[in-house]
């Protein structure tokens, strides 16, 4: 069986860490020096040669991360590694993954491209802002699904009342697969936002009233469109809103109005490290099913065992 080298970038070491934790390896030594004017260098002190490794960095803001993740696979290609596999948990920019005005980048190609181009032979991530993003890779992407976190810690909690809501019409088909799953009912926040990051007004399309709703998202940035969905949900009658989100990006405001909202918890994985605490907010680990996609990856087994059914 050919080596295994796990690495951590910077922007995810406790979560790498546990990664090698379970996967039963050591991290392996990088180093990122820089040049006086912030000019970066990334520098992998023992031999790769031949060896499958595995880079794991979350591609958050600063885009220095999205970059040391470049410069490491080049780094390895050069130094002879036999594979290289980019796991990403969070992939950044995937928000932009379509021309919806005139004269803007579809970014998520063009990291996707950039990736390819420094030589990275595969990608594993965990939920992709849109499912066509795969498709924008020429190189296998292994998808896992943050339902393989949730739905295990969900079964722990009274599931009686329960109806799921998403809280705009793009994350339908993500809260449906929770709605399915535990056959239970399924409403549909349609917000206006007329500029980024604002939401102007959520109109809540389902029933809801004496209800326990939980909100499924994929990611929370500001939380102006959670929270709104949570208020427009308790206004409707609700008896409570909690709410699950895989990456807790959790910029600007974000922690200032998810404490002040209504929701009773935001349950979110490690993809991405928290800046601060809450009590409103619990991380659930992501550590142990990043460990067996790299397992499965390097013992040439099914992907998809890790899914839900």
């Amino acid at each position: 069986m050919i080596d295994v080298k796990l690495f951590a970038g910077h922007a995810t070491t406790t979560l790498a860490g546990e990664i090698a934790d379970h996967y039963g390896e050591r991290l392996g030594k990088l180093e990122v020096k820089r040049f006086s004017d912030g000019e970066m260098q990334t520098i992998i002190p023992e031999s790769v040669r031949g060896t499958y490794v595995f880079f794991i960095q979350s591609t958050t803001a600063p885009a220095d991360n999205l970059l040391e993740l470049l410069l490491l696979i080049d780094a390895a290609k050069r130094a002879s590694a036999g594979y290289i596999t980019a796991v990403i948990p969070y992939f950044g920019y995937a928000r932009q993954d379509r021309k919806d005005k005139p004269r803007v980048p579809i970014s998520a190609k063009l990291i996707a491209n950039l990736l390819a181009s420094a030589g990275v032979n595969r990608i594993v991530t965990m939920d992709f802002h849109a499912d066509q993003i795969q498709g924008f890779f020429d190189l296998p992407v292994d998808h896992l699904r943050g339902e393989a976190i949730f739905i295990p810690f969900l079964k722990t909690l009274d599931m009686s009342n329960v109806v799921f809501a998403s809280p705009d019409v793009g994350g339908v088909k993500r809260a449906r697969s929770y709605a399915k799953y535990f056959e239970r009912d399924l409403v549909i926040g349609d917000k206006v936002r007329k500029v980024a990051n604002k939401v102007e007004s959520m109109t809540i399309i389902g029933e809801v009233e004496g209800a326990d709703v939980i909100l499924v998202d994929d990611l929370v940035d500001t939380a102006g469109t959670l929270c709104k969905a949570a208020q427009a949900i308790m206004d409707k009658g609700a008896k409570s809103v909690k709410a699950i989100a895989t990456h807790a990006v959790l910029s600007g405001p974000a922690y200032e109005r998810i404490n002040d909202s209504v929701l009773d918890a935001l349950y979110v994985t490690d993809t991405i490290a928290l800046r601060q605490q809450s009590e409103k907010i619990q991380v659930l680990s992501c550590a142990k099913l990043f460990a067996k996609a790299i397992r499965n990856t390097h013992e040439f087994k099914s992907i998809s065992a890790l899914f839900v059914d």
